[in-house]
């Protein structure tokens, strides 16, 4: 008797226009901690998560991968930068500037990939 191991799961891919839009609301929670003003409005983020959702839906399957690593990556390291900064003591502008300075060519690069 062989002993096969349990399929794992399938996750299905988050949709990419509201990936990138949860990067922007990130980005922008970032700038104000750090004391910055947002110049983004909501109906641009709407605008924008549609856009890339149909980018991402024409492009091939290589930049597709590309940016879901990136998006996945970028993810990552920002929630835990987010993270870090909600344990901080006091107010952390500093580090909230630098996390958004980071944190804005990342997302550039994601609409890049899709040439938006």
């Amino acid at each position: 008797m062989t002993h096969q191991a349990p399929l794992a799961p399938t996750i299905a891919a988050a949709d990419p226009g509201r990936q990138l839009a949860q990067l922007r609301q990130v980005l922008t929670l970032v700038e104000r901690i750090a004391g910055r003003s947002d110049a983004g409005t909501e109906d641009m983020a709407l605008d924008e998560a549609a856009k890339v959702s149909t980018a991402y839906g024409d492009a091939l399957p290589i930049v597709q991968r590309r940016f879901d690593a990136l998006a996945a990556e970028t993810v990552a390291w920002a929630a835990a930068g987010v993270e870090a900064l909600t344990l901080a003591r006091g107010t952390p502008t500093a580090a909230a500037g630098r996390l958004a300075e980071e944190l804005a060519p990342a997302v550039a690069e994601l609409l890049r990939l899709l040439r938006l």
